[in-house]
């Protein structure tokens, strides 16, 4: 089989990316599970499992006589928010991935297409397993050796033509790599050197040193993986953030060169409303509002409580009395989350509205977790 055959079936099925590796464990194993070992992955427990190292390990585990990794990308830059709305305290900002249709809905089928593709042009019987964001492998690092980038000081995988704005699928498959020929390629990369503007824009210092990142500081990690409380001194660090964070790709001068996204289904609406919407509308969604709102996003697998969590935190770092009504209303809300997060955000914006209302609620909350946000010094 020829490369260039695959990689115009894969550009005819959109992705912008392609590279080809043996089926190896990722380089950089042992500086994953040192990671796990200092517990910066935080509550991502599925990141820690046996089962899933043992996955990492030998990726036989995953599909018995696996040979090769194939390695796509799909860009899903789409446009710059612009200052005016981004800046807007009274939005909500959503990272670039997540303003139009879920990735995993757009790049799944078209990885299985190209998986049956690939099995249509092999003279023997092969098996392959598809993955987007999802199996246990070191995708970063795969897609690094594959020829697709480099890691960044920010811990994200650049193309040196087209930034870090992409994402990655997998095709597990035991085709053997010898029977494609391969193009001739330049292993030398390019680095960082010494520009380390990512580390320095990061509000909430989520970087202990170039290339290791602690999640658990990590504004997407605070608003997406995180399931239950924010810590308490992450939250004034987080701006307005509700979905996700693109701070340290936003300076990246590599990204300079992306180009926007042939993809429509990643274009955000004209108006930017998806992209940064008012955060009075966001905790005011009821589950019914926010499951039609999002039922097609990425957002939607964070579900209500989360979103509304954050949506609190971002309007006590608004400040603005406007939210103390909708504040006040979830003050009622059953998930004790987001009573409390919503507690603090009136603590923050504070007034005479504000402070009756958490007094009532004194009286009658009985949850320990909401009395200590309503009693914190």
């Amino acid at each position: 089989m020829d490369y260039k055959s695959l990689q115009a079936k894969a550009g005819e099925l959109g992705f912008d990316h392609l590279g080809l590796i043996p089926a190896r464990p990722a380089r950089r194993l042992d500086a994953y599970l040192e990671w796990v070992d200092q517990e910066m992955h935080g509550q991502m427990g599925n990141l820690a499992r046996p089962d899933r190292v043992a996955r990492r390990r030998d990726l036989n585990v995953i599909l018995p006589g696996v040979q090769t990794i194939i390695c796509v990308g799909l860009s899903y830059y789409t446009a710059q928010l612009p200052a005016a709305i981004a800046m807007d305290p009274g939005r909500g900002r959503i990272s670039n991935y997540a303003w139009n249709l879920d990735y995993h809905d757009i790049m799944t089928p078209r990885l299985q297409l190209l998986a049956e593709w690939l099995a249509s042009q092999s003279d023997e019987s092969i098996v392959n397993k598809v993955y987007v964001d999802t199996g246990a492998i070191l995708e970063r690092d795969h897609a690094e050796t594959a020829g697709l980038g480099f890691i960044g000081k920010n811990s994200m995988l650049i193309n040196p033509r087209r930034g870090s704005y992409f994402f990655l699928g997998e095709i597990l498959t035991t085709l053997p790599i010898t029977a494609v020929q391969l193009p001739l390629t330049n292993q030398q990369q390019p680095s960082c050197g010494s520009c380390h503007r990512c580390l320095d824009i990061c509000p909430t210092n989520a970087f202990p040193r170039p290339y290791l990142l602690d999640a658990r500081r990590c504004i997407s990690y605070l608003t997406i993986e995180l399931k239950g409380w924010i810590p308490r001194d992450l939250r004034p660090l987080m701006g307005n953030w509700i979905y996700g964070c693109d701070l340290c790709q936003d300076v990246c001068p590599f990204n300079r060169f992306t180009q926007p996204t042939r993809e429509s289904a990643f274009l955000p609406d004209l108006a930017f409303a998806e992209a940064a919407p008012p955060l009075l509308d966001i905790l005011m969604l009821d589950e019914r509002t926010f499951q039609s709102r999002f039922a097609h996003s990425p957002i939607k697998r964070i579900k209500r409580t989360r979103l509304i969590r954050n949506a609190c935190v971002a309007a006590g770092n608004w400040g603005s009395e406007t939210a103390v009504p909708a504040l006040c209303a979830l003050l009622a809300d059953r998930d004790p989350i987001i009573r409390g997060h919503a507690v603090w955000a009136l603590r923050q914006i504070g007034g005479d509205t504000a402070q009756q209302a958490l007094v009532t609620l004194r009286s009658i909350e009985r949850d320990e977790m909401v009395l200590e946000e309503i009693n914190v010094d």
